[in-house]
Formats: structure tokens, C-alpha cells, sequence
């Protein structure tokens, strides 16, 4: 079959073009500058993270040494995190800071990770649905993810840079703000200042409340800086009744209520700040309560 003149030289300059298109290398990938990522096994849990550390544009010239932020939700949180600290620094005249970024498990997708590593009990009224395929929900470990960290993963940091470990900082939302509370319910000592976003005190039926009454049945003190914030538009809406629900929490009041039972007790060696963001909400408010809460504990030249 003959094929016509400007249908064969088409067809010619389409073969061609494909045949460039194929032979181009792919578009690069966008990397933030003065990062890295290391991977590490978690021992006990038998499961492999990996951790994304971002250094300051300082850090190459000298000794010194920088606080360290720990930011669980790191496929989120990281490069938020990275930016806005690196922000602060360059126009508020804040310290510069370490960035670890807390990835969810190697091969887990993120929410069956989160629920999995940052929830400190299995839901005792609430039921939910898969979100792997043949894999059914799992929740509770965050005592044990929290454990990972600080006998795994912070003497990694260490061992391997230059960090301030006298100032360490953890930075969570939601659910990583569970996994903060679990941590500062059972070693507060862990770190040196919380700012934990938007915490999810409605889980398993107000769970979080039972821990702070057992804790303070036991202690007459705990040692943590923490800052609290969440978005004003985290209420329930009108006409519904608050519970210790996922779908009836208003989880501005909850913050609020733990926040004031906290300040009950008197703590000699506790200090809690709250803020409310009153425009923003659940998905907003993040960026917000990180600029407060690092204001909150890192000092500014300016």
C-alpha cells in the first residue's frame, strides 16, 4: 500500500519527535539544599524509617552546635517545617535550628503508619477501615514508636551532628501531637519543649485524659515547656452536642479543658502556653502554631 507524499513526511517527523522525546533524559528532581536522609532500623519494632535532616546554611563554618527540632508526619511536616525555621532565622533574627523529619515506615502507606505509631491505644468504641490492602488497622504503639526514638534515633542525631541535645524540640499535629502527649505523659524528660498542634484528645473515647489523671495521681511534678495551638474553626458544628468522638469533637474546647487540668496540679517545673488561631483550621492552622511555638522557646536577636 502506497502511502501519500505529506502523510509519509508526517509520519516521518512523528517518528522522529518520539524518538527525541525518548532519547531526553527525564526533567530533574527538586531538592532542598543542605539536606539528607539516613536511613534506620527501629530494633525492637522491626521496621525501617528513614530520617530527613535538613542543616543550617551555617553549619559548615565552625563548631558550634544548634537546637533540634524531631517533626513526626515528615512527608508533610519536613519541608514546612525546614522553610519557615529557615525563614525565622534570615528575617526575624531567630537561632538556627536541626531539622529531623520523622518518616512513616518503609513500605506502610502513611496513614496505616500514623494510626499505627503515633496512637497510644487500640480504640476501644470506635471501629475503622483498612487503608491497606489485606493489612487490617493497627493503633497503641505510640509507647513503644516513642521509645524507638529516644533510645534509636536521638543518639543517631548525636553521634552524627553537631546538635544542641540540651535543646530538643518536638514538633507535632494531630495525631503527632497524640504521640507527643503520650511521650510527655510518660517521659517528659524526652525533650526540652513540645509544640503540638491541634491534638486529636477526642481518640478513643478521651483516652488522653485518662493518662493525665493517672500521671498525676503518681507525680508532683513534670518538667516540659509546651506549646499548645490549634485553629478556631476546629469546633463542632451548630447544634451538634459535644462527646469524646471523632464525629462530635469539639476539639478546641478539649484542648482547652486538658490545657486547664494540666495548670491544676501546679507543677513547679511546668509551663504551657495555648493559642488559638481563631481563622484557621485543621489543615491551616500548622504553619501558624510552628512559628508561635518556635517563638515560644528559641531566642531572637532582633
Amino acid at each position: 500500500m502506497r502511502i501519500a507524499k505529506p502523510l509519509a513526511a508526517y509520519l516521518l517527523l512523528a517518528l522522529c519527535a518520539l524518538a527525541g522525546a525518548a532519547a531526553a533524559p527525564a526533567p530533574a528532581g527538586y531538592a532542598l539544599e543542605n539536606t539528607e536522609v539516613r536511613d534506620i532500623r527501629a530494633q525492637a519494632l522491626r521496621r525501617d524509617y528513614q530520617l530527613y535532616v535538613a542543616l543550617p546554611d551555617s553549619y559548615k563554618d565552625g563548631a558550634r552546635r544548634y537546637p533540634v527540632l524531631f517533626v513526626a508526619d515528615a512527608n508533610y511536616a519536613f519541608p514546612v517545617v525546614r522553610n519557615i525555621a529557615q525563614r525565622l532565622h534570615k528575617h526575624a533574627g531567630m537561632e538556627e535550628v536541626i531539622v529531623v523529619g520523622l518518616s512513616y515506615a518503609k513500605g506502610d502507606n502513611g496513614m496505616h503508619s500514623r494510626r499505627r505509631d503515633y496512637t497510644p491505644s487500640v480504640p476501644r468504641k470506635q471501629s475503622y477501615s483498612p487503608v491497606m490492602p489485606g493489612r487490617p488497622p493497627e493503633f497503641g504503639q505510640a509507647a513503644a514508636y516513642g521509645k524507638f526514638l529516644t533510645t534509636e534515633v536521638l543518639p543517631l542525631v548525636a553521634r552524627h551532628y553537631r546538635a544542641d541535645m540540651r535543646r530538643k524540640v518536638f514538633v507535632g499535629h494531630s495525631y503527632g501531637s497524640l504521640l507527643g502527649l503520650e511521650m510527655l505523659l510518660g517521659e517528659p524528660r524526652s525533650f526540652d519543649h513540645y509544640i503540638l498542634g491541634s491534638p486529636s484528645l477526642w481518640f478513643d473515647a478521651g483516652v488522653m485524659f485518662e493518662r493525665e489523671k493517672a500521671y498525676a495521681a503518681r507525680h508532683k511534678d513534670l518538667p516540659a515547656s509546651v506549646f499548645f495551638g490549634i485553629g478556631g474553626l476546629e469546633r463542632l458544628a451548630p447544634g451538634k452536642q459535644r462527646s469524646r468522638s471523632e464525629e462530635d469533637a469539639d476539639m478546641v474546647e478539649d484542648l482547652r479543658e486538658f490545657d486547664a487540668v494540666l495548670r491544676t496540679h501546679r507543677y513547679p517545673n511546668l509551663k504551657t502556653q495555648l493559642r488559638v488561631f481563631h481563622e484557621e483550621d485543621h489543615a491551616s492552622v500548622f504553619p501558624s502554631v510552628l512559628t508561635h511555638g518556635l517563638r515560644s522557646y528559641l531566642s531572637s536577636s532582633k
